[in-house]
C-alpha cells in the first residue's frame, strides 16, 4: 500500500471582521474547501467570535449572514458551522439563523 499527500492549492480562508471606530469587535473565518466528491466548494465557518461587551446587539448574526452571503459568492454546495455540544445558546443562535443539526462532530486536539 502506497499514501500520496497532495496539497490542494483551490482551498482558502476569508476573515471576516466587525469593527466598531477601529478596534476589532468581532470575527469569523470562513474557509473555502473542495474535495473530489463535488465539483463545488464547500464553506465551514470557525472561529466565529464577539467580544463580550458587544454581544446581544446582532453582531455576531450579522457576521454570519455576511458568511452566508459570501458562500454563496464563492459558490459553496453548503456551509457548515459548529459549536461546541454543551453550547446550547450557540446550537440555538445557528437555528436560529436556518442551520441544522447534522451528524456529528470528532476531534483530536494536537
Amino acid at each position: 500500500m502506497i499514501f500520496k499527500q497532495e496539497i490542494l492549492k483551490d482551498s482558502y480562508a476569508i476573515k471576516i471582521l466587525a469593527v466598531d471606530q477601529g478596534k476589532t469587535v468581532g470575527r469569523l473565518y470562513l474557509y473555502i474547501l473542495k474535495n473530489d466528491l463535488h465539483k463545488e466548494p464547500f464553506g465551514f465557518l470557525e472561529d466565529v467570535f464577539v467580544d463580550e461587551e458587544y454581544r446581544k446587539q446582532g453582531i455576531g448574526s450579522q457576521l454570519v449572514q455576511k458568511g452566508i452571503k459570501e458562500a454563496k459568492k464563492q459558490g459553496c454546495y453548503k456551509l457548515i458551522g459548529n459549536s461546541r455540544a454543551s453550547s446550547e445558546k450557540v446550537h440555538l443562535f445557528y437555528e436560529k439563523l436556518g442551520f441544522k443539526k447534522h451528524g456529528y462532530e470528532f476531534r483530536i486536539d494536537m
